[in-house]
């Protein structure tokens, strides 16, 4: 076994394979550091596993050595995973886009953990050797302008809650777990009201301000938003959801509806959701306009959200799940 440090990468290769697995480490993500449990995970796998740990010092980082380990090993199959939380997620999916040998899994160990709920949740990825005897499928990924978001793209109160859970999830009060009902409150009081102008295939969703929109592959945001209930990730469509301005207290009154995922159809919010599926949504927005992308803002007036049809391979564990329509 060879092993060399420099501070951020470490190699344990230990024997030709077939297939090249890396781990890029968030060691920020979660209640503590999770270097020691995906080598621990690792070491516990019965098979030969060749395998790399990267651990960035930034998102950037990550991309920059992804891409660059592709760029010199494009006859080698290479499979990276996304241990961390969504943000950590959406780096490894825009490092491996368009390298065919490339494929990714999720070691989920943020906050949130979005994307993996669409497959039953983060229990089900716990199992490093699971994982890595996992099954492939090809998946959809967003392309927003020159981003990519695997999981959604949100706007309105969402990035405004978005944009303050950045600020608050490293504070030493308000962090972690705390960070988003606390974001929540400041968005009820900020974040009603949003000014933007939504277009699905080309059709105008909305005349005036929004409360808020999604544009989904995923099927949650937040860490419990049950946002997108009808979404597939492999189907070339876009989940559009789109909600007109309400009172304080009308919103208050529907919230546990959007958690449960029931929105949709019910006719509490006839009046105010625009819901579509399609393959391009368009944004206009005001002077300091965002959106969430995968959890990380982005700041534009005018946003293009192409979805890219199975573009990547995601890798899901050995095991039973049910992914719920």
């Amino acid at each position: 076994m060879i092993q060399y440090c420099d501070g951020i990468f470490f190699n344990f290769a230990t024997k030709k394979q077939k297939m090249k697995h890396i781990f890029i480490v968030n060691t920020t993500a979660g209640k503590e550091s999770c270097l020691e449990m995906v080598k621990d995970g690792i070491s516990r796998c019965e098979e030969v596993v060749d395998y790399d740990i990267y651990t960035p010092t930034s998102s950037t980082e990550s991309i920059k050595f992804i891409r660059t380990y592709l760029e010199n090993h494009k006859d080698e199959e290479v499979r990276f995973y996304a241990c961390g939380g969504d943000g950590t997620i959406n780096k490894v999916a825009t490092g491996i886009v368009g390298f065919p040998n490339a494929s990714m899994s999720v070691l989920p160990f943020g906050s949130g953990n979005d994307y993996v709920k669409y497959y039953g949740g983060k229990d089900n990825f716990q199992d490093v050797c699971k994982v890595i005897r996992g099954t492939e499928k090809k998946v959809d990924l967003m392309k927003v302008n020159d981003k990519y978001a695997l999981n959604s793209t949100h706007f309105g109160l969402d990035s405004v809650v978005a944009k303050a859970m950045n600020k608050l999830r490293r504070n030493v009060i308000f962090g972690k777990k705390r960070a988003y009902p606390f974001a929540i409150a400041w968005a009820f009081l900020t974040g009603m009201r949003n000014k933007c102008t939504v277009y699905a295939d080309g059709e105008r969703l909305n005349n005036g301000d929004i409360l808020l929109c999604t544009v989904s592959n995923g099927k949650y945001v937040g860490g419990s938003y049950f946002n997108a209930p009808n979404s597939l990730n492999d189907d070339g469509l876009l989940e559009v959801c789109l909600v007109k301005p309400v009172s304080r207290l009308r919103f208050l009154g529907l919230i546990k509806y959007y958690v449960a995922g029931t929105h949709l159809n019910n006719p509490k919010f006839k009046d105010i959701v625009v819901y579509r599926q399609a393959k391009k949504v368009t944004i206009e927005g005001a002077k300091g306009f965002c959106v969430s992308i995968d959890g990380e803002i982005y700041e534009s007036q005018h946003i293009e959200i192409d979805n890219l049809e199975r573009a990547i391979r995601f890798v899901t564990p050995l095991i039973d799940y049910t992914i719920t329509h």
